[in-house]
């Protein structure tokens, strides 16, 4: 097993059509807005940007994001990731009732000296970490979703 090694499956229902979310999604600019662990996203090009991340464990990830997918009409979303984490993330939405059903496919490979110098013992609290992002981040797109008029 290679303990750097990490594949994450969220699942997100959402209240909102899925061109709504979709389209909040597509905004990496503005995840930070939403999102309390996006600490911070600068735009390199049309397709590319950097983003820096920090959960509850006192460690920032910073990786280059360059899209290789987007396709509104699949409902999918797809990055690239290089940096602290090299690998792939994708938000593929669906229809689920009046609502959407997002879901969110992370494969990466962790490549900050820390946490590969730590990645037996810490991996429980990785994966953690990654959880609690995770619901925080459903947190805030819903309330998000909400404030913007898009929550069904």
């Amino acid at each position: 097993m290679d303990w750097c090694h990490y594949r994450f499956l969220s699942h997100w229902n959402l209240p909102a059509r899925p061109t709504a979310v979709y389209d909040v999604l597509q905004c990496v600019d503005d995840y930070p807005r939403w999102w309390p662990q996006v600490r911070e996203v600068t735009r390199l090009d049309a397709t590319t940007g950097t983003v820096r991340v920090r959960s509850v464990l006192p460690y920032d990830l910073a990786f280059t994001a360059r899209e290789v997918r987007s396709d509104r009409a699949a409902g999918v979303l797809e990055i690239e990731m290089t940096g602290d984490l090299d690998g792939w993330a994708r938000w593929t939405l669906t229809a689920d009732g009046t609502g959407t059903l997002a879901r969110y496919d992370q494969e990466v490979d962790v490549s900050k000296p820390l946490l590969r110098r730590f990645a037996v013992p810490g991996r429980p609290l990785f994966r953690a970490n990654h959880a609690l992002m995770m619901r925080a981040g459903r947190r805030g797109l819903l309330a998000y979703l909400t404030a913007c008029g898009q929550a069904v």
